[in-house]
């Protein structure tokens, strides 16, 4: 695969998702923001793209087990990959850090005030995730699954009290660029997830689960806004032309 800094980060990562480290390691959103092209990313930091490119081709081309294929699977299956990998991630996550930061806030809290805003932040973004992926579970899956059932067996394509799948992806993506928006917000009140010299070891575990949960969800944005939804929006297409 050829890289170039007019490709679309979103597209190249729906490629290969070993192209994500890359893209984290320079600070540029892959998920939320993925619709942008490397060179506009990159102009926009004030970074040279050459050093970007040449990251991407050294991933690229390295030995070793190729990322997983997500682009290749039928929507039915991601659809239920992401359920039951991503969604429950955030919901036993979610009720392991809550404790955790609670106590910091207790015995850290007078000397690192930013400890409640991080708090803030997560308690919102867990709440407003638990309502979008029941959204996602009850409403918008569903029709995805009957999206492919429909293409596989010839079947008409009944259209939705939502009208089209368009609504509810727009909806979600809307829920993604906030959500992407509080973890940055707890990833610069976290100094990048850096506990301070006197944090105990609750601290540091606080912030390396904070950190994954960021990672997760980034995979789980990506997977929806860059593949997930795309194909879902030329299915219904492609069975509503049929017709």
């Amino acid at each position: 695969m050829e890289i170039n800094q007019n490709q679309i980060i979103g597209e190249l990562v729906a490629q290969d998702y070993r192209t994500a480290s890359v893209f984290k390691k320079y600070g540029i959103d892959f998920c939320c923001q993925g619709n942008r092209t490397i060179h506009d990313a990159c102009e926009k930091k004030s970074m040279d793209s050459k050093a970007v490119l040449n990251d991407l081709e050294k991933v690229i081309k390295a030995q070793g087990e190729n990322a997983t294929d997500y682009k290749s699977w039928p929507i039915d299956l991601l659809a239920d990959y992401i359920e039951k990998k991503h969604h429950r991630y955030v919901e036993e996550k979610t009720l392991e850090i809550k404790p955790y930061l609670d106590k910091i806030c207790k015995v850290h809290g007078e000397r690192h005030p930013e400890l409640f805003e991080i708090q803030e932040q997560f308690n919102a973004s867990a709440g407003e995730l638990a309502t979008h992926m029941k959204k996602e579970e009850f409403i918008l899956f569903p029709f995805v699954r009957k999206l492919e059932k429909a293409k596989h067996d010839g079947l008409k394509v009944v259209a939705p009290n939502f009208g089209t799948v368009l609504n509810p992806v727009q909806m979600m993506m809307e829920e993604h660029t906030i959500e992407g928006d509080r973890f940055r917000k707890i990833e610069e009140l976290s100094d990048n997830y850096t506990p301070p010299q006197d944090g105990c070891n609750t601290y540091r575990v606080t912030y390396a689960l904070l950190k994954e949960f960021e990672q997760d969800l980034h995979l789980h944005i990506h997977l929806e806004n860059n593949i997930l939804f795309p194909k879902a929006i030329e299915l219904e297409k492609e069975l509503t032309s049929e017709k």
